[in-house]
């Protein structure tokens, strides 16, 4: 029973707690994508970038008027070739690997409040420090400190879904986790179009790192105070919204199972179809996140306040089709029009196949600028049915392990990061069209191959490794009594 300054600021709170923490959880991986992608419009204008003649190469475009004041000066900043670039932008997905399976156990042991906490906290920091770094270290200097960045976000996801499942009763689990998890795209937006005009605005880039590292101070200030691991440590949650937890969470549902069935999961062939599933889609997803702004100003010749704000229109009609195809999935599977496992498959595809049939529309259109706008924007929409195609499969394959599924599955497909913006980079060392053309022909090449895998193999079935032993000592218990019992009856 709440008493005292407890009882007061339980009746401080509009919304409940659980509502709380689904907000803060929003703007912890809002926050965690601003500070991960502002690197990608910032390097555009921190690369010293050299003029071009009036006569423009093959498979280059004018570029905007402003931007031609520049043709007959070099433009001051850093001398780091495509090669350089492309390692500086990879090097972030490093750390984040690593930190992905432990950053989930040690959620899922001892709460995800300060495991997410700390990874952002950490995060902010070594973000406001990007200048300094940059200005004394150089090249080097800002690889070292975007491993160190990955390192703490590796945790984001792990503990979240660590914190829903202590928090969001299954009536609301939907809605609660489309929120949380919508925060990566409203992040790719903020983090985009904000970079362009704040550094349009201020002359300068150092202003982006000071501006979102100091948010991200601030949201873990905040999440400090307001948030918890569970209803039952939350120090002035209401008594009714606590029992109205204990009562559609259930008191032993998160309790652990003995033992993490790791050679059952590592043997099942639907899990590596879905990881095959998450490589192809992290492929993509990552060379359009990391690299469509330098192909805006390398290629299009775009000033830095429309590439910024062009960028982030593909990542908001992302975000609305993830939740349209959601919306069309959910329908499909409720009336029997398709089957689970149809459905997860039917939605990767459409995922897969259009965005990358977008990108090479792009990449032949050349200087038409709208036309390349609309087609970036449209392979951005398709890929949203991701989210109801293999992003939720984890959760149809084991729900007792779908933390540990998640963390091995995005573990996995987060390597792509690596290797997608330094092979950009080794691809475009002049930044021309006919060099992106092969990029994105890569990029379609991956995404068939690992959709071909995820259509053969996966499943939206429950698999039998997911039963616990507790699972398996109530389905004993109930085969005893049922034994039991018509042997009695036979008996009378």
């Amino acid at each position: 029973m709440l008493t005292g300054w407890k009882l007061l600021l339980s009746k401080l709170f509009i919304i409940p707690q659980r509502w709380v923490m689904a907000i803060m959880g929003f703007l912890a991986v809002a926050n965690a994508y601003t500070m991960r992608v502002c690197l990608n419009i910032a390097i555009t204008q921190m690369v010293r970038r050299h003029a071009h003649s009036p006569a423009y190469e093959e498979g280059s475009c004018p570029g905007d008027v402003e931007e031609t004041v520049a043709e007959t000066a070099e433009i001051s900043g850093y001398d780091w070739d495509e090669e350089t670039q492309g390692i500086i932008l990879s090097a972030f997905y490093y750390g984040y690997i690593v930190t992905h399976l432990p950053g989930g156990m040690l959620a899922e042991r001892f709460g995800g409040k300060y495991s997410l906490g700390f990874g952002v906290l950490s995060t902010a920091v070594f973000t406001l420090l990007t200048p300094w770094t940059v200005s004394v270290g150089g090249a080097t200097g800002l690889i070292v400190l975007r491993v160190l960045e990955g390192l703490g976000e590796g945790t984001t996801f792990p503990a979240l879904n660590a914190m829903l499942a202590r928090w969001a009763p299954v009536s609301e689990r939907g809605r609660m986790g489309s929120l949380v998890f919508g925060g990566a795209q409203i992040g790719n937006i903020a983090g985009t179009y904000l970079s362009g005009l704040i550094m349009r605005e201020s002359g300068d880039w150092q202003s982006v790192f000071y501006l979102f590292g100091a948010v991200g101070i601030l949201w873990f200030i905040l999440w400090a105070i307001l948030c918890y691991n569970d209803p039952e440590s939350h120090p002035y949650i209401s008594d009714k919204e606590k029992k109205y937890l204990e009562e559609a969470l259930g008191r032993h549902q998160h309790s652990q199972p003995s033992a993490i069935p790791w050679k059952a999961i590592f043997m099942s062939v639907p899990l590596w179809a879905l990881v095959c599933a998450q490589i192809g889609h992290d492929y993509g997803y990552f060379t359009m996140v990391t690299d469509l702004p330098k192909y805006m100003t390398g290629v299009l010749k775009f000033d830095i306040h429309r590439t910024g704000t062009l960028a982030a229109l593909p990542y908001a009609v992302m975000w609305l089709s993830s939740i349209t195809f959601g919306w069309m999935c959910d329908k499909m599977v409720k009336r029997n029009w398709l089957t689970v496992t149809n459905a997860r498959k039917t939605f990767t595809t459409i995922a897969s196949v259009g965005p990358g049939i977008c990108m090479i529309l792009a990449s032949y259109s050349g200087c038409n600028t709208e036309t390349v706008v609309i087609l970036f924007t449209a392979s951005m929409g398709l890929m949203g049915a991701f989210y109801p195609g293999m992003k939720v499969n984890a959760l149809d394959l084991s729900s007792n392990y779908a933390g540990t599924i998640m963390a091995i599955v995005n573990g996995i497909g987060a390597i792509t990061g690596i290797i997608a913006p330094y092979l950009v980079g080794l691809l475009t060392p002049d930044s021309t069209l006919v060099q992106w053309r092969l990029v994105f022909w890569i990029t379609l090449a991956v995404f068939i191959v690992t959709n071909l895998v995820f259509v053969a193999w996966a499943s939206g079935d429950e698999q039998w490794w997911n039963k616990t032993s507790q699972d398996n000592r109530k389905q004993q218990e109930i085969e005893i009594s049922t034994t039991h019992t018509v042997n009695t009856d036979i008996r009378l």
